[in-house]
Formats: C-alpha cells, sequence, structure tokens
C-alpha cells in the first residue's frame, strides 16, 4: 500500500467495506452523498487517503482554492479518502472520493489491500444511473453481485453485463481476485434531471445498505430533503408540457407493474444499468 497515506490504523473486527466513486457512476451524487451521509450519521474517523497525483489528471479532476477565516489561500487536491469505525452493525470502512483518471489497476490494487488487511467480510460498492424512472414514485435500486447468495436472505442478482466499465467494476474484478466477497447497490435517477442532485436517490441507497447491514438508521434529514426534491422537480415537470406528459406515461407504467418484493423490479433496472454503461 505504497500509495496510502494513513492518519492512524484503526483495530476493527471483520468490517463491512463500503464504496463510492464521484462522476461516471454517481447520477445526481446520489452514491457519493449516501456513503458521506453514512460516514456522517456513524460519526466514522478519518483513517487514510490515497496519494491524489497517482491517479487522477489535475485538468479533468482540479484541484480546488480555499481561503479561511484569516485570509490564508491553499489548495485542496481531489482524493480517496478513507473512514472507518465502529457503528450498530459491526465494524464499517467507507471509502469515498472521485473516480480515478490513471493507474486503475493500481488504485484498485491499493484499496483491496487495504481492505484485505482489516479483514473485511464484504465489500459493497453503491452508485447510480440515468433511468426512465417517475422522480414522483419510490425509487428503485437494483442489489447484484457474481454469487447471489453472499448476503444471506437478500435478495441480489448475477449480472450478465458485458461492455465498457468504470472503476466499480474494475473494483470488484480486484476484490474477486483477492477473495473478498462482494455486491454492488445501484439507484435510478430520473433521466430527465440529470444534473441535480437526488437526496432521494441517496436515501433509497441509505435505505437499502441498512436492510442488507440488518440495521435501522434516522435519516429525517435526509427524508426532508427528499421531499423538497420531489416537490421542487414536480414544479419543474408541470411548467412544461412535453416534460408533464412524457412523466405522467412513466408514472402509468410505473403504476402498472406488480408491486416488487425485495428489489424494485430488478430484472429490469439491471437492464436499465447495462444500457446505462454502453451508452457511456
Amino acid at each position: 500500500m505504497e500509495h496510502v497515506r494513513w492518519v492512524v490504523r484503526p483495530e476493527l473486527h471483520e468490517p463491512v467495506a463500503i464504496a463510492a466513486f464521484e462522476g461516471w457512476n454517481d447520477a445526481g451524487d446520489a452514491a457519493s452523498s449516501a456513503v458521506r451521509y453514512l460516514v456522517d450519521r456513524w460519526d466514522l474517523d478519518p483513517v487514510a487517503e490515497l496519494d491524489p497525483e497517482e491517479f487522477y489528471d489535475f485538468t479533468a479532476t482540479r484541484p480546488e482554492v480555499r481561503i479561511d477565516d484569516d485570509g490564508h489561500r491553499s489548495i485542496v487536491w481531489p482524493a480517496t479518502e478513507v473512514f472507518a469505525g465502529p457503528t450498530p452493525a459491526g465494524d464499517v470502512i467507507a471509502i469515498v472520493g472521485p473516480e480515478p483518471q490513471l493507474r486503475w489497476r493500481t488504485y484498485a490494487r491499493e484499496l483491496t489491500e487495504l481492505v484485505e488487511g482489516f479483514g473485511a467480510r464484504l465489500g459493497l460498492t453503491v452508485g447510480a444511473l440515468l433511468a426512465e424512472v417517475p422522480h414522483s414514485r419510490p425509487t428503485p435500486v437494483v442489489g447484484t453481485a457474481d454469487q447471489p447468495d453472499v448476503v444471506p436472505g437478500f435478495l441480489l442478482q448475477r449480472s450478465t453485463y458485458e461492455g465498457p466499465t468504470g472503476i466499480v467494476g474494475v473494483l470488484h474484478d480486484a476484490w474477486r481476485q483477492a477473495g473478498v466477497p462482494s455486491a454492488s447497490l445501484w439507484a435510478t435517477v430520473p433521466s430527465y434531471v440529470p444534473g441535480a442532485p437526488s437526496p432521494k436517490a441517496a436515501l433509497a441507497l441509505v435505505e437499502r445498505i441498512a436492510d442488507l447491514l440488518r440495521t435501522t438508521i434516522v435519516t429525517t434529514d435526509l427524508e426532508i430533503a427528499a421531499a423538497s426534491y420531489e416537490r421542487q422537480v414536480s414544479d419543474l415537470v408541470e411548467a412544461d408540457e412535453e416534460t408533464a406528459s412524457y412523466v405522467a406515461d412513466l408514472e402509468e407504467r410505473h403504476d402498472r407493474e406488480p408491486a416488487p418484493e425485495v428489489i424494485p423490479d430488478a430484472e429490469s433496472i439491471a437492464a436499465e444499468v447495462e444500457r446505462f454503461l454502453r451508452d457511456q
């Protein structure tokens, strides 16, 4: 782990590693927002970060200038942050940062060695994609895994996707080769609001993670943000006749489908994941 900068090396017992990456895998900032929400809710401690010099093209993922209260300027570099600590669901490692542009195999190996070193019992990635779903209905989330029974009692689909992939796919391959059991959760964001942050999709991911870890998480503030998001999108949709007609068709199609059990409409959402990745 030559590119890992440690803050502290905590003692963890069979943690679950949860990772999200901003950018290609993160429509509506839902996945990264979900993991950062968990970091705050569980009060996880920063334990490490990956050296950005090795993995980012700074003309694509630019550092930012910040000015503190005393007027001093500093540069904040993009970095993959690692948090860890005990939670009601057991020990957790949370990994979040921008998707890297460079040296993906090295990057994935560094993260794999990090979670292996703590004896992780499960690696979980979360992502979000644009899909033809209405904002006014529950957010579909699909779970996939090479071994559908990797989490007993939780319905997961075996992915049949072939085609271009992101760092999530590369990381899962590294985990598989290292013998780290893994799964992935994907939330959907309405394709007609592609640029807006989606607290509703972030909430759906947080709730699904809680289900998977068999715990409960207080999400009142995220629920309020999701309700506000839904109202604002509804106002915008109603102001445009063509978009309103399109959304009404999506709502009608959604309401005609049979009620889902554990994962909403898993087969069609898995197909949306594959279509999204191919389109990218």
